[in-house]
């Protein structure tokens, strides 16, 4: 079974690409896959398995 989550996040103007960097190696890290990222940047759409 899966799990989702949806993360909305203001990069702000001073390094938007570092920041999102940042926050995928994150959610990386606790074990969610990016499935969809807007083109606006703004929100995230992650999945892992439940049962992990």
């Amino acid at each position: 079974m899966k799990e989702y989550k949806v993360v909305s996040k203001s990069l702000g103007f001073r390094s938007p690409i570092q920041k999102l960097e940042d926050h995928l190696n994150q959610y990386a890290r606790e074990g969610w896959q990016v499935i969809h990222i807007n083109t606006s940047m703004t929100t995230i759409v992650f999945e892992r398995d439940k049962n992990r």
